[in-house]
């Protein structure tokens, strides 16, 4: 490699840490080009290079911290790795263009289908949906909480965990949930992601200061979740985390670090816990491939075993095409010792066709329950079209979480509180 594109490649890391993209982009554009020397991977793939690296020029954007940091990390290892330029360059190439586009998959969500703005949520007469915040020392986060007009004594709490682009009152709108608090008498939380943690509101599950108990986003959705708890005379065995996207990716996440704090986990088109350690593991388990950076296991659950003993309920489309479909069969695994499995095809009413497999433990209690929706992509089954991101087609994804948080002899009324 000569001295002048390493130079150019280091000048491209400098800008990328200043968050000057665009001028990073340019200054990579300039030394692949001069790289044409014969017998090297750019001089191979000159085309292939040429095609993934854009001209950024058509719309400005500010790249989020994660990009920054992924994309100064790569330069800093690529530069001193000339046989991995070209793939680098290629990879490199593929998240400008998908940034720029706003169109990261997973994060933004824009490839889903044409974003429709939600509609302000209603709030019937005596209930509350009240704005409210939360700060310690990992950070402070907003949230949105909704109190139904009636409450059980022994009252339920659920956190709701928004996916990419999303806030909660649009994932209130969607997953309608609030309608069921109504129903069931229970408290439903949902955080917001901060535009300064992630300029796609995108919950960071893909970094390991996000992965770990006591720090970062964990340690903000557990403290949100204890005050909740304390205020509210929540029955602290009967709080449940649930999210789409990076927000089930998080859902993950907090069933894994908070495994006594939650009594069962909802993971809706999201990724196993510790499935990646940095923007590009990231896109690549979402590939459905965790690669080298990865953590996964072939046996999702057993790696997850000294972590969390959290019931968990899936639900993923398979003509998923932003987190591939063996992410929630990653979440599942297979039946460990003492457990059983069954499967059975089924459609819902509303016309979805899916698989449910059923994991039981030794006493004849489900601890996993997956549903491979047939032909859905990446949304909230069931949901409602006044939210973003929602199969309307699919079984009701809010209602059978429900079912399996709170097991169906309770939730056949609520009690007046």
């Amino acid at each position: 490699m000569n001295m002048d594109f390493a130079a150019r490649m280091r000048a491209a890391m400098k800008l990328t840490q200043e968050r000057k993209l665009i001028e990073a982009t340019r200054v990579i554009q300039s030394a692949l080009s001069g790289v044409n020397q014969p017998g090297s991977l750019a001089d191979q793939a000159p085309r292939a290079i040429e095609r993934r690296v854009i001209d950024l020029t058509a719309e400005v954007v500010e790249p989020d911290d994660m990009i920054v940091r992924g994309a100064a990390a790569d330069i800093r290892s690529e530069v001193s790795q000339p046989s991995r330029i070209a793939a680098w360059a290629r990879d490199m190439g593929e998240l400008l263009k998908t940034r720029a586009r706003r169109e990261l998959p997973d994060f933004s969500l824009d490839a889903l289908t044409d974003a429709r703005p939600s509609k302000i949520v209603e709030i019937p007469d005596g209930a509350q949906f009240l704005s409210r915040s939360f700060a310690c020392a990992a950070g402070s986060r907003n949230y949105k909480l909704y109190i139904p007009r009636r409450l059980k004594k022994s009252r339920p709490a659920f956190v709701m965990l928004h996916g990419g682009t999303q806030h909660g009152d649009d994932f209130a709108a969607g997953t309608r949930m609030n309608d069921l608090a109504e129903e069931h008498g229970f408290i439903v939380a949902y955080p917001s992601q901060s535009k300064a943690a992630n300029a796609s509101l995108c919950w960071n599950w893909f970094l390991p200061e996000h992965q770990k108990r006591g720090a970062g986003e964990p340690s903000i959705i557990a403290g949100i979740t204890s005050e909740i708890v304390a205020n509210y005379d929540v029955d602290p065995d009967r709080v449940f985390v649930a999210g789409l996207s990076a927000g089930g990716a998080m859902a993950a996440v907090m069933a894994a670090t908070y495994p006594d704090m939650y009594a069962a986990v909802g993971v809706h088109s999201g990724l196993p816990y510790r499935s990646a350690t940095d923007l590009p593991s990231a896109f690549a388990a979402m590939r459905g491939n965790a690669g080298p950076r990865g953590r996964r296991s072939r046996k999702p659950r057993e790696v997850a075993d000294d972590s969390t003993h959290v019931r968990t309920i899936i639900f993923h489309g398979d003509a998923d095409k932003i987190v591939h479909p063996s992410n929630g069969t990653g979440i599942v695994g297979g039946p460990k010792l003492g457990e059983s499995i069954e499967r059975a095809e089924a459609r819902s009413s509303a016309g979805r066709s899916h698989t449910r497999t059923l994991i039981r433990d030794q006493s004849g209690v489900v601890v996993v329950e997956e549903w491979l929706l047939h032909g859905s992509g990446h949304a909230w089954s069931g949901g409602s079209p006044n939210g973003s991101y929602t199969d309307p087609h699919g079984p009701d994804a809010s209602r059978e979480m429900l079912r399996f948080f709170l097991d169906e002899v309770e939730i056949a009324g609520a009690e007046d509180g």
